[in-house]
């Protein structure tokens, strides 16, 4: 038993089955919670109006009451974190520091910083595993080295995984340490920023927003497979944002899971088995940023660093259409104007948007995960980064090179009848269904009857997808060449 320890949130904004917490409130006497609002993040964010910092604002007022209930209280401040941690630590006079372990290279950098300073005053800093059920070393081949394909890491995923892997941390049962630090959560205004349209998008931030997600998923879980790639239909969980900001925990997530059947072969089990893999996928990207953080900038296969995509005034362009959903192709465009609007993207169209701007525009996938890093609500950077290699085929267990998606014939599969695409795009409400995924293809007495006139008040497709695909196909080629050499 030690003296006193402060605990140190941050992408885990809850006081239940919180594994740092947890440690805390066995190992110590006494237990301080503190959050940093770190300058060195916020600082660079490009508009003072971003929908993640009052998330998580929000979800801070949420757990200060939590914590206060037990006799303590959030302390936050808003400075450098890799400073702000061991000045706190050391005017508490506490023994150490506890927090949550992340993944991400600047992270790991920081607590590394942060621990040698703790360690120069006498002060131990220990981090625990709580955003994954398994990290590190504990999924391995059987050469002991990391897995880059998907399936087999799953399936050694799954065969490893026990009861005790969920079990909640026991974190809620134990009282906390008043600290006269923790005067409450600052307001926006008084961080430098302005609240956002969060409430209007119906948003529910904290830890009571996360139960209310989970409860309603719940009641549809088993149709997650069969509805999860239709974007006009609420198929998904709505946790992402939750997950990424650990309102809820993966082990409850897991949990609901397992309950719903997803290790059984009934065809009732099939939605939960889905997203069983969907959480699989999570950490297999946690994985990977972990063992190969060269990801974060370069080509996961170094084959593909070799490729040459456009530039210049007309990629520049190109990439501003795609941006502000003025591409030609109303798929696109739906998504794109989602994401802008309302900071979410569904995961399908999130591949379909990606492989566009990759496949078709010919543009380099780092400018495309920048957007959506700068937009997304749910913006996690092993996720991120995942997606957009699988997308331009020089990730782990991506897509080969040669499949690329076609924007029309994925509108025609997953919005047949143009539902998503009529409520983003406003203007196209009247295209007949027929011609809603290529409205170029209208004749002009078709124009007339529905006002819209492609090339006038909406644009004409930036590429034609079929010559699009041909010039990939030899943009891709020195991958071709140096895999054929090898």
């Amino acid at each position: 038993m030690i003296n006193s320890v402060l605990v140190w949130f941050r992408r885990d904004l809850r006081d239940v089955d919180h594994a740092a917490l947890a440690e805390g409130l066995r190992r110590a006497r006494q237990v301080y919670c503190v959050f940093i609002f770190d300058r060195a993040i916020l600082d660079i964010l490009p508009t003072r109006n971003d929908r993640r910092v009052e998330f998580i604002r929000e979800s801070l007022l949420e757990l200060d009451q939590a914590l206060r209930q037990r006799g303590g209280g959030l302390i936050v401040r808003q400075a450098h974190a890799i400073d702000e941690i061991p000045r706190l630590a050391s005017e508490l006079g506490v023994n150490a520091v506890f927090a949550n372990r992340d993944y991400e290279p600047q992270a790991k950098a920081r607590d590394a910083a942060v621990a040698a300073q703790l360690d120069a005053v006498g002060i131990a800093f220990e981090c625990f595993k709580d955003q994954s059920i398994f990290e590190g070393a504990e999924v391995l081949t059987q050469a002991g080295r990391p897995y880059t394909v998907f399936t087999p890491y799953k399936n050694a995923w799954l065969k490893r995984l026990s009861d005790d892997d969920w079990v909640p941390h026991d974190s809620t049962t134990s009282a906390l340490c008043p600290s006269k630090q923790a005067t409450g959560v600052p307001t926006l205004e008084a961080m430098g920023f302005c609240p956002t349209d969060l409430p209007a998008l119906g948003v529910l931030p904290g830890m009571s927003g996360a139960k209310q997600r989970l409860a309603d998923f719940a009641d549809h879980i088993a149709a997650y497979k069969e509805r999860r790639d239709y974007p006009a239909f609420n198929g998904g969980s709505g946790l992402s944002v939750h997950l990424r900001f650990g309102t809820v925990s993966i082990r409850e997530l897991v949990c609901l899971a397992l309950a719903a059947g997803a290790l059984k072969t009934s065809c009732n089990s099939a939605g939960a088995a889905c997203w069983l893999s969907e959480l699989i996928w999570r950490e297999f990207y946690f994985m990977i940023l972990d063992h190969f953080p060269h990801v974060a900038t370069r080509s996961f296969k170094s084959d593909y660093d070799a490729i040459v995509w456009d530039q210049g005034q007309g990629a520049d362009n190109a990439f501003t259409a795609w941006c502000q959903g003025q591409t030609g192709y109303p798929l696109v465009d739906a998504a794109m104007c989602q994401l802008n609007n309302t900071g979410t993207m569904h995961n399908r169209l999130r591949m379909v948007v990606a492989s566009f701007l990759v496949k078709d525009l010919g543009i380099d996938w780092r400018r495309g995960e920048a957007y959506f890093a700068q937009h997304l609500l749910d913006f996690d950077l092993s996720a991120n980064n995942g997606g957009w290699q699988w997308a331009a085929s020089s990730g782990c267990d991506a897509q080969p090179y040669f499949r690329i998606f076609n924007p029309i014939t994925q509108s025609e599969r997953f919005d047949a009848e143009g539902t998503f695409i009529r409520n983003y795009l406003p203007q196209l409400a009247a295209v007949p269904t027929q011609f809603i995924h290529a409205p170029w293809r209208m004749d002009e007495n078709a124009q007339m009857a529905c006002g819209v006139f492609p090339g006038k008040n909406y644009p004409l497709p930036l590429v034609e997808h079929t010559q699009a695909r041909q010039l990939t196909l030899a943009r891709y080629a020195v991958v071709k060449r140096s895999v054929a050499v090898q």
